[in-house]
């Protein structure tokens, strides 16, 4: 090839870029691949879906639900509108009466299709039927934002969806793997709270025990001192309400509280050790806010000393199976529980101890 062909050559490629660029069928041909691409990632989320909603029909028709369509679909599709923040008065009270209103409508609902089914196997349908939800919506939102784009013709909308489409999928395939654990009952990794309350309970003499809004109290004489252990009611799927007990169990005891220590899986930060523990000030609970504020609310009337002990896992790792790395980190917790109450109180001191997170498989 001569000098003359390859300058030809390259004025031609070049003369065709141009072309490209000023009629914007270099973005048209980018956005069909992306919208392809979305398009392929997004079957993929249907068929987990479905999958999915199979699973639970099967499991709903084993309870004696002949036909479960109307409940899945009804319950999916269920929602609950926050509560108006520009008049912050009360918001936590109408915030709690929003929750509670939620869990124990989609609870009614349930009991009402299988009434003869005992409340342990109730719960684990009410967070199969979660899980499913949170699938329908992430399905039903990629699908939203790409008939957008196409329909719109926005191919930053586009391009912003299918750059994304990779951590929506990880989160997809992660609910999709905690199905089958909170389908067969096995603890979760968030159980790890729940767990270190149960180990405490086990180490120390049980003086007595109740049940109050679906939460364990168990008081018990630990190292010279009295704890009372609060933790969800076990062993069915059920994170119970700690900080409502908390705050009426405060208030009983007079404020006569030594020491709060609240003990929760929290999320790590990438390079993190899963199992590692960490200790604070403050209440470590992931909910909305009604529990948290309840705790906090409790501690600062009375003074007590509110402390924290988190241990760190990923998302994956909280609702899946509880991992070896994290089941172990329940003895270790459970002695720099220990160091935390000798260092802060003495013998015969009174201790709150709260075990946050999913119970499931975990008595007590």
């Amino acid at each position: 090839m001569d000098g003359d062909t390859a300058s030809l050559i390259i004025q031609v490629i070049w003369l065709i870029m141009f072309f490209l660029i000023i009629t914007g069928l270099n973005q048209k041909i980018q956005m069909k691949i992306w919208v392809t691409d979305i398009r392929m990632k997004l079957d993929l989320i249907k068929g987990i879906l479905e999958e999915d909603k199979q699973k639970t029909k099967a499991m709903l028709r084993n309870l004696g639900i002949q036909s479960p369509e109307p409940l899945i679909d009804r319950v999916i599709e269920f929602f609950t509108i926050e509560p108006v923040e520009i008049e912050p008065v009360d918001i936590i009270k109408r915030m709690d009466h929003l929750i509670r209103t939620t869990a124990t409508t989609v609870r009614r609902l349930i009991e009402a299709e299988i009434p003869h089914v005992g409340k342990y196997e109730r719960s684990l349908v009410e967070t199969t039927l979660s899980i499913v939800g949170a699938l329908h919506v992430i399905y039903k939102v990629v699908r939203h934002y790409l008939l957008t784009g196409e329909k719109e013709n926005n191919w930053i909308l586009i391009m912003q969806l299918q750059l994304q489409m990779p951590q929506i999928l990880k989160y997809v395939n992660t609910y999709h793997e905690a199905f089958d654990a909170f389908a067969t009952g096995k603890p979760i990794g968030d159980g790890i709270g729940p767990l270190v309350a149960y180990r405490l309970i086990e180490s120390g003499k049980k003086i007595s025990s109740r049940i109050l809004d679906d939460t364990s109290i168990t008081e018990v004489w630990y190292k010279d001192r009295r704890i009372y252990v609060v933790k969800a009611e076990g062993p069915g799927s059920n994170v119970g309400h700690p900080g409502a007990v908390i705050n009426r169990l405060v208030d009983e005891l007079k404020g006569s509280v030594d020491l709060m220590v609240t003990v929760d899986a929290a999320l790590k930060l990438e390079g993190e050790k899963s199992g590692s523990i960490a200790e604070g000030v403050g209440a470590a609970i992931g909910d909305p806010g009604p529990e948290k504020i309840a705790i906090e609310r409790a501690a600062s009337k009375y003074g007590i000393p509110l402390r924290a002990l988190v241990i760190k896992m990923d998302l994956r790792e909280a609702i899946t199976v509880m991992r070896k790395e994290i089941f172990e980190a329940a003895d270790s917790t459970l002695k720099y529980l220990e160091r935390i109450i000798e260092e802060h109180t003495k013998p015969y001191s009174t201790i709150i101890v709260a075990g946050i997170g999913n119970t499931m498989g975990i008595p007590g």
